[in-house]
C-alpha cells in the first residue's frame, strides 16, 4: 500500500499538473486566448452565468399528422400514375385524419394494394406494426389510416431532425456552445449564452422555411377565390402582396421545386433597386428540374412559398438556366439574413411554437458567478482551516488534495468542453466540501490502529487499506444518484449533476491517491517513531 516507485510518482505528478494546467486558459481574458494561434480548451459558462436567452418550443404534432396525411396523398396519385399498368384513381381525399380514394377499375384492387403495401413503409420502429392501416371499403374504395405505432415513430424521426435544423440555425448566428435539447416527447429546450434578444431567437428557430415553387392558376376565378372555392388540382393560399387587390392566390397543389433541392441560400442585394433579397442555389436535380419548369411555362406567372404564404409570384419570362435564382419581398436585412439561414439550413419537419421564454441579464451572471467564487473561497478556507488543525501534518497533505483537486476539476470540466451553471458552481462547492471526507475517514482509522499498539507504518497502511473499502463504497452510492440525475435529468440537474461526478472520480485520487503517495514519501525519508494525528 506504502510501495511507490519513481515511475509511479512522476506518473501522478504528471497527470495532476497536466488536467489542473488545463484549467489555467479558463481564467484568461478573451483576448489573450485569442491571441495564442489556437484555441484552449476553456470551460463554457451557462445561460445562467453569462446571460443570454432561453426558450421551450413545443411541435405541433397534430399539424404533423395532417402533413403525413397530404404527403401520403401525393405519392399515391404519383405512384399510381408512374408505374404500370396505370392504376386510374377518382376521387381522393384526406379528412378526418384519413386518406381515401376511388378506383375507376375494380378489378385492379389487388395490383392496388401491392403499390400501397410499398409506399405505406414497413414496420414502425421496433414495434413490428405497420405505419399505416389499409382498408377496402365497398369493393373499390381504398381507406388509408395512420396507425399510432406509425405516428409515434414519425413524431420521434421528426423530433429529432427538428433539433438538428434548429441546433444549424443557432450555429449560423456565431453563438457559443448553444444549448439545445429534446424535453419528452414534443418539446424542445434551447439555451443560447450571451444572446439577449429573445424575438430574434423565435424568428428564426420558429421559422419552418418550407419553400416551395408552384405555378399560379391564371385561369382562377377571383370571386371564387374570395369565397374560398378552389378549382381542383388547385389550393388556396394567403398573398399579403397581390398586386391584384386579394390578399389570395389559387396555385397548383404540386410544388414544381421544393426547399430539399437547395444547396445555398444568402442574403444579398438585388441589382436594379439594392433592396435586400435572398439568393438561392438549386443543386444539380433542382437546377434541372427549374431549367425544365420555366422553358415549358414561359409567359405564365410561378409562385414563391414559404411556409404556405406566398412571398411573390413573377412571371416566367424566360427560362431561367444556371440553377440560381432571388426572392425578393419587402425584405429588410436581418429578415432576408434570417430566412437564408432557415433556407440553408433546412425546414422544420414539425411545426414549433413558444411556450415559454425568458432573457438573463449578464449583470445577474456577473452576480452569480462573484457569489459562487466567494461561496467556494470560503469553503476552501474552512476545510483548510479544519483539517489543519485537527490533523496537523496528515491535514497539510489533505488541504493540498483538495487545492489541486479544485484545478483539475476545471481543468476536466474545460477538457469535455463542459458548461458551468449556477447549480454546477453548487455542485462544485459540494465536491470541496466533500473532498476531505475520504482523508477523515483514513486519518481515523489510522488513529484507531495507533490506539491498538500499531507501529507507525503499519497504523498508516492498515489505515488507508481499511478505509479504502469504505470510501469507495460511499463514493459508489454516491456517484449512482449522481448517473441518475445526469440520465434523467435535464438544463441545471444535469449541469450540477456533471459536475458532481467530476468531483467524485477526482476527489477520491487526490484524496486517496496522492495523500498517500505523500505521506509514504514522508515516512520514507524522515522514518518516524510516532505521528501527531
Amino acid at each position: 500500500m506504502l510501495d511507490f516507485p519513481r515511475w509511479k510518482v512522476t506518473a501522478i505528478w504528471l497527470v495532476l499538473a497536466v488536467l489542473a494546467s488545463l484549467s489555467i486558459p479558463s481564467f484568461l481574458p478573451d483576448r489573450v486566448t485569442q491571441g495564442l494561434g489556437f484555441t484552449p480548451p476553456q470551460i463554457n459558462l451557462g445561460l445562467d452565468l453569462a446571460g443570454g436567452s432561453y426558450l421551450l418550443l413545443e411541435a405541433d404534432t397534430n399539424g404533423l399528422a395532417a402533413a403525413r396525411v397530404e404527403a401520403m396523398r401525393e405519392q399515391v396519385q404519383t405512384e399510381m400514375r408512374r408505374q404500370t399498368p396505370r392504376i386510374d384513381i377518382g376521387e381522393i381525399s384526406s379528412r378526418n385524419g384519413q386518406l381515401s380514394f376511388l378506383l375507376r377499375d375494380p378489378s385492379q384492387v389487388d395490383a392496388a394494394r401491392e403499390r400501397l403495401l410499398q409506399i405505406t413503409g414497413t414496420g414502425a420502429g421496433m414495434t413490428g406494426q405497420r405505419q399505416w392501416d389499409i382498408q377496402v371499403v365497398d369493393t373499390s374504395r381504398f381507406v388509408l389510416t395512420p396507425t399510432k405505432a406509425g405516428l409515434d415513430q414519425a413524431i420521434k424521426t421528426a423530433m429529432s431532425d427538428t433539433v438538428e435544423v434548429v441546433r444549424k440555425r443557432i450555429d449560423a448566428l456565431g453563438t457559443r456552445e448553444p444549448t439545445i435539447i429534446g424535453q419528452g416527447t414534443n418539446r424542445i429546450v434551447v439555451q443560447v449564452p450571451g444572446l439577449q434578444d429573445p424575438q430574434q431567437l423565435k424568428a428564426l428557430v420558429g421559422k419552418t422555411a418550407k419553400l416551395e415553387f408552384k405555378l399560379v392558376d391564371i385561369n382562377a376565378d377571383p370571386q371564387a377565390l374570395a369565397k374560398g372555392e378552389a378549382p381542383a388540382g388547385d389550393q388556396i393560399l394567403p398573398y399579403p402582396g397581390n398586386p391584384g387587390g386579394i390578399p389570395l392566390i389559387a396555385v397548383k397543389r404540386q410544388a414544381i421545386i421544393t426547399g430539399d433541392m437547395l444547396s445555398d441560400a444568402r442574403q444579398e442585394f438585388a441589382p436594379e433597386t439594392n433592396a435586400p433579397q435572398v439568393a438561392i442555389t438549386f443543386d444539380s436535380q433542382g437546377g434541372r428540374r427549374f431549367a425544365q419548369a420555366t422553358k415549358e411555362n414561359v409567359g405564365r406567372p410561378f409562385a414563391i412559398v414559404i411556409d404556405n404564404q406566398v412571398i411573390s409570384a413573377p412571371n416566367i419570362n424566360e427560362p431561367i438556366l444556371g440553377g440560381r435564382a432571388s426572392i425578393s419581398g419587402g425584405f429588410t436585412v436581418d429578415s432576408a439574413n434570417q430566412l437564408a439561414i432557415a433556407l440553408r439550413s433546412g425546414k422544420l419537419a414539425v411545426d414549433l411554437k413558444v411556450v415559454e421564454e425568458s432573457t438573463v441579464g449578464p449583470d445577474l451572471g456577473a452576480d452569480s458567478i462573484r457569489a459562487g467564487i466567494l461561496a467556494s473561497a470560503v469553503a476552501v478556507a474552512l476545510v483548510v482551516a479544519f483539517m489543519l488543525v485537527t490533523y496537523g501534518r496528515f491535514g497539510f497533505y489533505a488541504n493540498l488534495a483538495v487545492v489541486i483537486n479544485v484545478f483539475v476539476i476545471l481543468g476536466v470540466l474545460a477538457l469535455i468542453g463542459g458548461t458551468l451553471t449556477l447549480p454546477g458552481i453548487a455542485g462544485f462547492v459540494l465536491t470541496i466540501g466533500t473532498a476531505v471526507d475520504a482523508n477523515v475517514l483514513i486519518n481515523e482509522r489510522i488513529r484507531e490502529e495507533r490506539h491498538r499498539g500499531r507501529g507507525v507504518v503499519q497504523a498508516v497502511e492498515l489505515g488507508y487499506k481499511e478505509a479504502s473499502r469504505t470510501i469507495f463504497e460511499a463514493n459508489v452510492t454516491h456517484a449512482i444518484s449522481g448517473i441518475i440525475m445526469f440520465l434523467l435529468g435535464s438544463g441545471p440537474v444535469k449541469g450540477f449533476a456533471v459536475v458532481l461526478l467530476i468531483g467524485i472520480a477526482t476527489s477520491v485520487f487526490t484524496a486517496v491517491t496522492f495523500t498517500r503517495m505523500l505521506v509514504a514519501g514522508w515516512l520514507r525519508r524522515n522514518k518516524p517513531k510516532t505521528i501527531n494525528i
